[in-house]
């Protein structure tokens, strides 16, 4: 079997800034899951400029499809697996399909995640456990058996989609804050038990991203303009502001980032003292349409 490129050589070899493989991601296998929409389909696409060959692993293959038929007429070379990441057996099954057909994994992105609303006092335990096994679990089974190729070839890295829910309560939405919170101690486990062997493991947290999840909220008048006056860049994300940094995680050019997680909101979570009401100094509310 072909060894993956180990990604964390302490010197690594690269190229200058001017290079297309700036990265060094031309050519390496890397599993995107919940490649089907959102930050998912916009690290897929990024990875696939990027000239990496693209796994996209999602529930909806119709989705993942839709992303993925672009990028092959554009020459990429891409994988769609329907793949349930909660369930081991159908993540076994497309991990040995990426091997047989890319080739060895040496990068993982663990996106695929849900949301079922409920205040702590009232969501059905079945929803609690679904978002849980959806959310976490499904980042362990996924960056385990992806991960073999890893540490087989002693380099690789995983990055992780947490949320600034992980690190501040998001109210009446069932198990999802604890399951993001839960990622982030996770990504710091593994990176502790698996750094040694050679592979990386951080996690995002984004913040306010404009994507399907959310789409519907951006119909109600003022609601992006709240949202983005309480962020510092003063606007709403795009799932192309997540796989940029993403893309930096799972390259040589971060190498020596291990176990850490990078909030990408905008400039969000240092806002807080300017939503406190200060008569004559607030700017973070805009004037009603």
């Amino acid at each position: 079997m072909v060894q993956p490129t180990p990604l964390n050589a302490n010197k690594p070899e690269m190229s200058g800034a001017g290079d297309a493989n700036w990265l060094g991601l031309s050519g390496q296998v890397v599993v995107v899951t919940g490649a089907g929409s959102g930050i998912g389909a916009a690290v897929a696409t990024a990875l696939a400029g990027a000239g990496a060959k693209v796994a996209l692993v999602d529930r909806n293959a119709e989705g993942a499809e839709q992303v993925a038929r672009p990028l092959a007429a554009r020459g990429a070379q891409v994988l769609v697996l329907a793949c349930d990441t909660a369930d081991e057996s159908a993540v076994q099954a497309a991990a040995a399909r990426v091997r047989a057909e890319l080739g060895p994994v040496r990068g993982l992105v663990n996106n695929a995640g849900l949301l079922r609303a409920g205040a702590l006092m009232d969501v059905p335990l079945a929803d609690w456990n679904h978002v849980l096994a959806v959310n976490l679990n499904g980042y362990l089974v996924c960056a385990r058996e992806f991960g073999r190729d890893m540490l087989a070839g002693g380099g690789g890295s995983i990055v992780h989609i947490a949320s600034v829910a992980a690190l501040h309560p998001q109210t009446r939405s069932g198990a999802y804050s604890p399951s993001k919170a839960g990622v982030l101690l996770l990504s710091k486990q593994m990176a502790a038990e698996w750094g040694p062997l050679g592979v990386r493991s951080n996690a995002i947290c984004p913040g306010m991203i404009r994507t399907a999840l959310s789409a519907r909220f951006y119909e109600e008048p003022g609601f992006e303009a709240r949202r983005a006056a309480v962020t510092a860049n003063r606007r709403v994300g795009e799932p192309q502001d997540i796989a940029e940094p993403a893309l930096f995680l799972l390259s040589q050019r971060s190498a020596y980032v291990n176990g850490t997680e990078l909030v990408v909101d905008g400039g969000l979570d240092c806002m807080l003292m300017d939503m406190v009401p200060r008569p004559g100094f607030n700017q973070t509310t805009p004037a009603a349409a």
